[in-house]
């Protein structure tokens, strides 16, 4: 029994899908940055939030709100110099940092393998066109073979319809003149 031929990433050839993301398909497991559970997906978003505009602008404001109340004197829970303010910082950083840090290696991680897939993509793009070129100067070849054969046909068919003639002409003339004999 005979092994079908496979391609680099052990699909086989003749089932290998013709979509751009088959050779994204062995990375896939690197798709999420922190793994699959609850856990892992709240701990992503939370970290993918601390940079957008909305964590920004929001922090912005508790931190403004947050001196406000104190520094007016409306509340007393942390006065100037503001420690549990410096405290719910550091508390922050200690968690975010980690967790940025943990999202960028895996998005770079990512950012590779989809750099490799692409790579493995435009080498089969490449390959194909180079089987397609030499395809195309095989035919080109074939045809100029045929068109070689048709020519040395035409030729032949030229000189035998010359021959044809020069027989249809000698064989009225003998015709015409009553002569029996070929």
């Amino acid at each position: 029994m005979e092994k079908s031929s496979t391609t680099q990433n052990s699909i086989p050839a003749t089932d290998a899908p013709s979509h751009y993301f088959r050779f994204h398909l062995p990375h896939v497991h690197l798709g999420s940055v922190f793994g699959d559970d609850w856990f892992s997906l709240k701990a992503e978003a939370f970290a993918r939030f601390f940079g957008t505009p909305v964590f920004l602008i929001t922090q912005t404001f508790v931190v403004a709100i947050w001196i406000a109340l104190n520094a007016m004197g409306l509340t007393k829970f942390d006065v100037y110099p503001f420690i549990l303010l410096n405290l719910a910082f550091s508390l922050q950083a200690a968690y975010a940092a980690p967790l940025i840090l943990l999202a960028q290696t895996r998005q770079a991680d990512r950012d590779k393998a989809h750099a490799d897939a692409d790579a493995q993509h435009r080498e089969a793009l490449a390959m194909a066109s180079e089987q397609r070129q030499a395809l195309a100067l095989q035919q080109t070849d074939r045809l100029l073979e045929l068109i070689q054969q048709n020519t040395q046909l035409t030729t032949l068919v030229q000189e035998l319809s010359k021959h044809i003639e020069v027989m249809t002409i000698q064989m009225h003339g003998k015709v015409v003149k009553g002569d029996t004999t070929l």
